[in-house]
């Protein structure tokens, strides 16, 4: 199995979460982020959705190298599976939020895939990667990247973390050319202490409305979710992926 805490989420919160009457614990230090707070309002969440456990500086979190997969192997092969038929082949990627592998197909070229993440050592050794940058988004969203530059982008795993997610979104919406498409792939696990509250709060369903409703509030159109594993417990992870076009012109 893949390593970090299963979650499952709470079926009622999740409900709650959408007439924005969540009740957070009290335990949360509130967030000092006024843009956070901003993004907060804009999507109808309540307040401190986006605050952690954890409230220590990312950087510090994510210091030590995790040359792990956080998804198990049949959730990996179908994710595989599913970005042969959407990434081009041949074009630029940008694997958003990237660690030492980026689950792509083995047999494809791409012209160049970028790589963003947290830990360089990590981001060294990804060999799918030709250069890659560190950034912490959740600081400075914004990417060191052309306008109109990138075919495809990928967040895998990871839009848990984000405590400015449309903002992040609409700068990749700003460096994905017209009609080209974010996969935003997640399962069931990550690590507590650092995903924000909403995603905490929220069951499988509830995931896939938050991360559409990021995708739609960041502008981009054509959004549809997909359910690429199913879920057996103790024996396999599920997976699922939203998919998001940027606009054309």
């Amino acid at each position: 199995m893949a390593p970090g805490s299963r979650f499952r989420g709470n079926d009622e919160k999740s409900k709650r979460i959408w007439r924005g009457s969540l009740q957070l614990e009290p335990s949360f230090e509130a967030s000092d982020l006024s843009d956070t707070e901003k993004e907060v309002e804009a999507l109808g969440l309540p307040p401190r959705a986006f605050d952690k456990i954890d409230a220590e500086d990312d950087d510090v979190f994510y210091e030590p190298p995790r040359l792990v997969c956080h998804i198990d192997e049949g959730a990996i092969a179908a994710l595989t599976e599913y970005y042969r038929t959407v990434l081009p082949a041949g074009g630029v990627l940008l694997d958003l939020m990237s660690s030492w592998v980026s689950h792509l197909p083995p047999e494809i070229g791409y012209a160049e895939v970028i790589g963003h993440g947290m830990n360089a050592a990590e981001l060294a050794a990804n060999p799918r990667l030709n250069r890659w940058f560190v950034q912490n988004l959740n600081r400075d969203p914004v990417l060191p990247l052309q306008d109109r530059s990138i075919d495809a982008a990928m967040i895998c795993v990871s839009v848990q973390y984000l405590q400015r997610p449309v903002a992040v979104l609409r700068e990749v919406a700003r460096v994905l050319r017209p009609d080209a498409p974010v996969v935003i792939s997640f399962s069931n696990r990550c690590f507590p202490t650092k995903a924000v509250a909403v995603w905490r709060a929220l069951d499988d369903a509830g995931h896939q409305r938050l991360v559409e409703l990021y995708l739609r509030h960041a502008g981009f159109e054509k959004v549809e979710t997909l359910r690429l594993a199913e879920w057996v417990e103790d024996f396999s992870d599920p997976m699922f992926a939203v998919l998001g076009r940027s606009p054309t012109l």
